[in-house]
């Protein structure tokens, strides 16, 4: 958590104690309201939100003349607490901070509570609520990779829920193709297999020059284009196998059968012809010859 978030959440929190204290002090106990809640943000380590019930206590929506809890953070203090819970991976927090917001349309339309609002629906299964926040507004394209990666994983959960088993390579395909990303979580540039197409051109540049970089070069390439070492490896691999593929294929002849001769011993026999089996090379020999044979004499004839 950085230093100047950690003075500001201080400060936040002694005007907030001081302002509730005074509150409490003025107020009986009978005339206080069961349903108000007081949030606020302690501790340098982890953000803590006290009061209020647990989670999975309320509807999906709290009642619209519900008051609303007592609120002192601004704007960018809102934005801040949505970046450190989101990094923390405390939904369930998010959640609850999220509902404390007021009723401010420009609050609810900031980058930072529509990206959490994003996050909670995700977490919560509210594939529908998901999908309306990130087609109905316009995001900043360092946010358009976590927004990506929550709309295709909704899409394919949704797909294994239909299908019931896991999707493979060929099913998240299909699910992209007939689910693409919103122009408002994408710059519309094509991408194939998870990579850009400035990414895959600077990667086919550098496999003309040389098919086998080096770990080194590797390293330079995927600083370049944005990817992992893994991914580029990968691809160099993947690139090499088919352009071997493809040669074997145009040579034709016996450089196709030793690359693969299980699949073209059996070319020119007939599609479903049982095939002969071959003899044992080391088959059991008679004891004794035809014509030696000790019943031999005996000349039985079946009739």
């Amino acid at each position: 958590m950085s230093s100047m978030f950690v003075i500001i959440v201080k400060q936040r929190q002694a005007e907030h104690r001081s302002l509730y204290s005074s509150q409490l002090a003025h107020t009986r106990p009978s005339d206080r309201e069961p349903g108000k809640i007081d949030y606020y943000v302690a501790g340098d380590e982890h953000l803590d939100m006290l009061g209020g019930p647990e989670w999975g206590q309320r509807e999906s929506s709290p009642p619209r003349d519900a008051p609303l809890p007592s609120f002192g953070f601004t704007q960018e203090q809102v934005a801040c607490v949505c970046e450190v819970l989101q990094q923390a991976g405390n939904i369930e927090r998010l959640g609850r901070f999220l509902w404390s917001l007021p009723a401010c349309e420009r609050l609810h339309a900031h980058e930072s509570v529509l990206k959490a609002k994003a996050m909670v629906a995700f977490h919560r299964g509210n594939f529908k609520e998901l999908y309306r926040l990130l087609e109905s507004h316009t995001f900043s394209p360092h946010n358009h990779p976590k927004l990506q990666s929550l709309w295709l994983k909704a899409h394919y959960m949704e797909a294994e829920r239909l299908r019931g088993r896991p999707l493979g390579a060929v099913g998240k395909y299909r699910v992209r193709r007939k689910f693409p990303l919103p122009r408002t979580i994408w710059d519309g540039e094509e991408t194939s297999y998870c990579f850009k197409e400035k990414s895959r051109s600077v990667l086919r540049d550098w496999y003309l020059h040389n098919p086998y970089p080096s770990p080194r070069e590797k390293r330079e390439l995927a600083e370049t284009t944005g990817l992992t070492t893994v991914q580029v490896s990968n691809w160099f691999k993947n690139r090499r196998q088919r352009d071997r593929q493809a040669e074997h294929k145009d040579s034709g002849g016996t450089g196709d059968k030793q690359l693969d001769s299980s699949t073209d011993d059996d070319s020119d026999a007939p599609p479903h012809a049982p095939q002969p089996h071959a003899m044992p090379t080391h088959a059991p020999q008679p004891l004794y010859p035809l014509y030696e044979h000790p019943l031999a004499h005996l000349q039985y004839h079946h009739t």
